[in-house]
């Protein structure tokens, strides 16, 4: 059966996505490296604990927040836990599980480094959008995200 071939539009489409992907993280990166010393891996990290009812997620649960494989995100909390920003300790209702929890100085480190990620973030994605975009961009991410998960 002849593959259903990408469109000109597609083709066009597909290859800004794929810009998209490749040189959003790393401009992301380059700016929270150069201003806070952390990856945007990192960060996220953090950011999603800090938002977790008392700052506290497992293990588990915070993977499938921060969209990372347990083991990539044990290296990177075992780092965090060195800079004295994160804890991890057994979870008292279930053993088999492990909790991270942002400390104060993990916290202390979301809110300095926040307004410098935000800013840069509505500078390379919000404010060359229109409304209108802004809101196709929310859809179109949606699909593509709901595709993916059925697809897995």
């Amino acid at each position: 059966m002849e593959p259903r071939w990408l469109t000109d539009d597609e083709l066009t489409a597909w290859l800004r996505l794929i810009a998209l992907a490749e040189l959003l993280p790393s401009r992301l990166d380059a700016q929270l490296r150069r201003d806070s010393a952390l990856t945007h891996f990192e960060y996220q990290v953090l950011a999603m604990l800090s938002e977790a009812p008392e700052r506290t997620l497992r293990m588990s649960d915070l993977a499938g927040r921060v969209e990372s494989a347990l083991p990539r995100l044990s290296q990177v909390v075992a780092r965090l836990e060195k800079r004295g920003w994160v804890t991890r300790t057994p979870d008292p209702d279930d053993g088999r599980y492990t909790l991270a929890s942002l400390s104060n100085e993990g916290m202390a480190k979301v809110v300095e480094t926040a307004p410098g990620h935000v800013a840069t973030v509505r500078s390379l994605v919000f404010d060359p959008l229109t409304k209108t975009q802004l809101r196709q961009l929310q859809e179109g991410g949606r699909r593509i995200t709901k595709a993916i998960e059925d697809a897995t």
